[in-house]
Parts: C-alpha cells; sequence; structure tokens
C-alpha cells in the first residue's frame, strides 16, 4: 500500500471581536470584496508620477513574505516541494484566487493563476482591458519565491505576460531573480 504525504497549510484563526479583525497564524488580515482589491489596484494604476504599481506590487511582497517565511520556520518546512505547495495554498486560503507553479528554479519560474480574483473582479466591474491589473498577485509571487528560496524581499520581479482581464483563459507570470 503506497502512503502519500500531503502537505496543507494549519490555520489557527481567531476573531478579535473588539477590534473586528481576523488573526490567521498571528497575522492580522483583512477580509475583502472584488469592489475594494479593484479599486485600491485602480488606484495604482492611476498614480503613475509615484509608481503606484510598483509600490502596490512592493507593499503585498513584503505583507507576505514574513507570514510565508515564518510559518515556514515554525512548522519546519524545509522542502521546496512543500514550500511551493503551501504557498499555493495560501493563495487560495486567502480567497485571492488559484495560482499554479509552471516552472520552478531558483534563478527563475513561471506560474499561472487559473481564477484571480483581481482580475475577475475587474472584469465584473469595469469589463475587459488590454493591460494587466493584478499588482498584488505579482507581489505575492514575488514574496512566495523569496521565501521558498530563503532570499530577501526584492530578489524577485514578476511580469504578468498574460492576463484574464485582458481575456486570456488564464493569467501568466514569469518570475525571475532580480
Amino acid at each position: 500500500m503506497a502512503l502519500e504525504k500531503h502537505t496543507e497549510w494549519v490555520i489557527e484563526h481567531e476573531y478579535e471581536r473588539n477590534k473586528a479583525r481576523h488573526v490567521m497564524n498571528g497575522a492580522t488580515m483583512v477580509l475583502h470584496c472584488h469592489h475594494y482589491a479593484t479599486l485600491y489596484c485602480q488606484l495604482a494604476d492611476d498614480a503613475e508620477m509615484v509608481n503606484g504599481k510598483a509600490m502596490l506590487r512592493k507593499a503585498t511582497e513584503l505583507a507576505f513574505l514574513p507570514v510565508l517565511t515564518d510559518y515556514f520556520a515554525q512548522h519546519g518546512v524545509s522542502a521546496i516541494a512543500d514550500r511551493v505547495a503551501l504557498a499555493e495554498e495560501y493563495w487560495r486560503l486567502c480567497g485571492m484566487g488559484t495560482l499554479s507553479f509552471d516552472r520552478l528554479g531558483q534563478m527563475s519560474a513561471a506560474a499561472r493563476m487559473e481564477h484571480s480574483h483581481v482580475d475577475e473582479g475587474w472584469i465584473k466591474k469595469w469589463g475587459k482591458r488590454g493591460q494587466p491589473v493584478n499588482f498584488i498577485g505579482q507581489g505575492y509571487l514575488a514574496a512566495a519565491m523569496a521565501a521558498i528560496y530563503g532570499q530577501p524581499a526584492g530578489s524577485y520581479t514578476v511580469s504578468e505576460t498574460e492576463s484574464i482581464v485582458a481575456g486570456a483563459p488564464a493569467s501568466r507570470f514569469a518570475i525571475v531573480h532580480a
């Protein structure tokens, strides 16, 4: 009989009623809807003079990197395959869609999202557009890669090469070591 080990995210959840906040594994979480997420993506897109897209990507990377690295350290997760599985699962647990790494290496990787909270929300709110809007996804992927390989923030550059919001069946991302 073959046994298969499946890596799953362990959730310790509490609700702080007096602050109306959710805390998952010690990190405060903001539960949101697609209206809110698309609005701050649009704000970032509109803030060209201060490079709002880059700011949102970086803020996302800095928010998620310690969550992933702390979780890996606290649960003794050292195998790359387990770290990848957990990074993919955490994205889904946060309600952001589905994430799969198609190719993975320390110097470059490729990932896809067949469902994207941001893209699908954008389409519902404003319709399709020709340029990507998932700056949050790009930041998360930079954080995930850094956490998977034990690198600091800023180690990876992520670009969205295909986008659901632009009509592609899935959003695709190219990731390179900076």
